[in-house]
């Protein structure tokens, strides 16, 4: 029971931890001691080489490793036209250690939302030079550009009326992908972190203070992300990565998905769900009874939160619990999140950076490396290729030429 066209049976979220030499690049080029030119072509190189190291562990999917990126959002959403990042969202992260005080940037709109630059394209241009396995294009979800912020975070001058906000912002993304699809790209993975946040009790009640209502978010937010990809080409493979916070192995939201499960599988258009299944923060497997027949769940029950790894057999009992909802071949493994979601990367619950080859071991835990891995055992053949159909759809003229 292998797959030709992603999710593969082993896959992995996306961004890995920046090797120092890269983070010292960084930092020397936002100091001005090199230019970006020079920074891109060390990115080129630390790119090259993590490509290399997720092939030879025999994944089928390869990403750059967000190598390129400071935040897994903000990188992206600060070249849309209209998208202002500024000062910092206070926010409490939770760990195994305790809490961590920290403040990403904040997003607000500030005019009109205008796609005026292909954002990910040249990206993935490299990827693709450098990779003989699938590409794949991770982009922030268009709902980091609304929950965060709420009404009071988007210019009321520039948008009296919310509805011609979320279509300005489903166009601008509309866009993103057209470029990417017509540059050869064929699997593309949303990362979402408000679909899970609405998971949270704390952060329910919080969305219902600023006015919004936590209850209706969900359905909100699958018909804009539907805008965005419905009709698209019947060979491009949209997923999307639910997660609840993912900053040097610490969280921000707890929850099983039970409050969105409805609007999250039977409303949301997706092919693939990249599900956060590590530990008890995200609940029990029952939300899986809405899953409907053409989707497919990625079970994230490998941690990247830790550089303990998991015993096969745990593993291995978790998949056959989560069968009952979800046939097995309508199953993949992978990690619940990324291994560096910001610059500095996951460290473990004694504060001890969790080593690239880790991260790669942990891989092969999943299967791709080591014959005996898990995927391998539970879905014999899972590294060979085979064939895998999706329903068809009308591509919109967008997606041509």
């Amino acid at each position: 029971m292998s797959r030709l066209n992603p999710p593969f049976r082993a896959d992995h979220v996306g961004s890995l931890l920046r090797p120092q030499h890269l983070k010292d690049a960084r930092a020397r080029c936002q100091r001005g001691e090199i230019t970006k030119e020079q920074l891109r072509g060390i990115e080129d190189e630390a790119i090259r080489d993590v490509v290399r190291k997720q092939e030879a562990i025999g994944l089928q999917s390869v990403t750059d490793g967000e190598f390129r990126r400071t935040f897994f959002h903000i990188d992206f959403l600060q070249r849309l036209q209209g998208v202002a990042v500024s000062g910092g969202i206070a926010t409490k992260f939770r760990s195994r250690a305790g809490e961590i005080d920290f403040a990403p940037p904040r997003v607000t709109v500030t005019g009109k939302l205008r796609h005026v630059e292909d954002i990910q394209t040249a990206d993935f241009n490299f990827l693709r030079s450098v990779a003989t396995r699938t590409p794949k294009v991770t982009i922030p979800s268009p709902t980091m550009v609304h929950f965060r912020g709420g009404r009071k975070g988007i210019d009321i001058t520039a948008y009296p009326d919310l509805d011609e906000f979320f279509e300005d912002l489903a166009q601008v993304y509309r866009d993103e992908l057209a470029s990417l699809y017509k540059a050869g790209c064929r699997y593309i993975q949303f990362d979402d972190t408000n679909l899970a946040y609405l998971c949270d009790a704390q952060m329910r009640a919080q969305t219902a203070e600023r006015g919004d209502d936590p209850n209706e978010l969900p359905h909100a937010y699958a018909a804009l992300i539907n805008s965005v990809i419905d009709g698209r080409p019947p060979d491009l493979t949209i997923a999307v990565h639910l997660c609840r916070g993912n900053m040097q192995s610490a969280w921000v939201a707890e929850g099983g998905y039970e409050p969105v499960a409805d609007a999250l599988f039977n409303e949301l258009h997706v092919d693939a769900y990249f599900l956060e299944y590590d530990d008890t923060r995200s609940g029990s497997f029952d939300p899986l009874r809405f899953v409907p027949d053409d989707k497919v769940i990625v079970l994230g029950l490998l941690t990247s939160k830790s550089s303990a790894l998991e015993h096969p057999a745990d593993i291995m009992r978790r998949i056959d619990q989560a069968s009952r909802y979800v046939p097995l071949e309508r199953l993949c493994l992978s990690p619940q999140c990324g291994f560096a979601s910001t610059v500095p990367g996951q460290s473990d619950h004694r504060g001890r950076s969790v080593g690239q080859a880790g991260a790669h071991r942990r891989r092969d835990a999943a299967g791709v490396g080591d014959r005996s891995g898990i995927a391998d055992l539970r879905w014999p053949g899972a590294r060979r290729v085979s064939s895998r159909t999706r329903s068809s759809a009308v591509p919109w003229l967008r997606w041509r030429g």
